[in-house]
């Protein structure tokens, strides 16, 4: 197993929003968390990237235990954090520089700047692009991190409808490409459906997982997701439910 969560336990002041959440990624799986708002699942993210510490229970990478930042994650957030005094090569390239080898993260970021829809502007300042160009190359930049698993909090929130519904068409087609493990947190059912192979409904108090959704589907359309109508009553039932307190 890629990444396995074993018994974690957290609290903020004196409630405990975790006290035993356990969960297992597989290599290569794509697996979304859904959840009522409160319940966690932004804070599971920085306890894996090591911003927050767990109170008790332990996380493992390749069966190995992990503490604090670890170089397996590569963590991207809601809001792009393009440095606006930078290009977009410079901003891509930002961990290359830090680690000593820029000129190889320049190398590459060439060879994905077409595949990321980015060929042109490797020179353009971030003002210059769309809300949705400027999440692509924020997913670049963490893409060139020498990182096995992506963490993605949100990272299609912040664009209007279209956009994301655009930005979710290209990572579909991205997937294979990718090659990475991802754990993404997400409020659209919709888009959780879409990208992922597994979904996990993260919800009560103390929060676990309370149900899980297996999607075997290899050709996600549009089309396939309209169809999808039962799977997403499923979810947003399970979802308002863990809101009404049912669950």
């Amino acid at each position: 197993m890629k990444l396995t969560v074993d018994n974690i336990a957290f609290r903020y002041s004196d409630e405990p929003l975790f006290k035993g959440l356990s969960f297992d990624v597989a290599a290569g799986e794509f697996v979304s968390i859904l959840g009522p708002s409160g319940c966690g699942k932004s804070t599971v993210l920085n306890l894996l990237a090591g911003i927050l510490t767990p109170e008790g229970g332990n996380m493992y990478v390749d069966g190995a235990p992990i503490r604090g930042m670890s170089s397996h994650f590569a963590y991207m957030p809601q809001n792009d954090l393009l440095f606006p005094w930078k290009t977009i090569m410079q901003n891509v390239c930002l961990h290359g520089r830090l680690h000593g080898n820029e000129k190889a993260a320049q190398a590459r970021a060439r060879e994905l700047f077409p595949l990321f829809g980015l060929a042109g502007y490797e020179d353009a300042w971030p003002s210059d692009l769309s809300g949705g160009m400027r999440q692509r190359a924020a997913f670049l930049r963490t893409a060139l991190c020498d990182s096995d698993i992506l963490l993605l909090d949100e990272p299609f929130g912040a664009l209007d409808v279209i956009s994301r519904s655009d930005m979710q068409d290209w990572l579909v087609s991205m997937k294979r490409h990718l090659g990475r493990t991802c754990l993404l947190v997400t409020h659209d059912i919709d888009e959780a459906i879409f990208l992922s192979d597994r979904i996990l409904v993260l919800g009560g108090r103390p929060a676990e997982i309370r149900s899980e959704h297996r999607i075997v589907e290899a050709n996600r359309t549009r089309d396939w997701l309209y169809a999808q109508g039962e799977l997403r009553h499923r979810l947003h039932d399970s979802i308002r439910g863990l809101e009404a307190g049912k669950c």
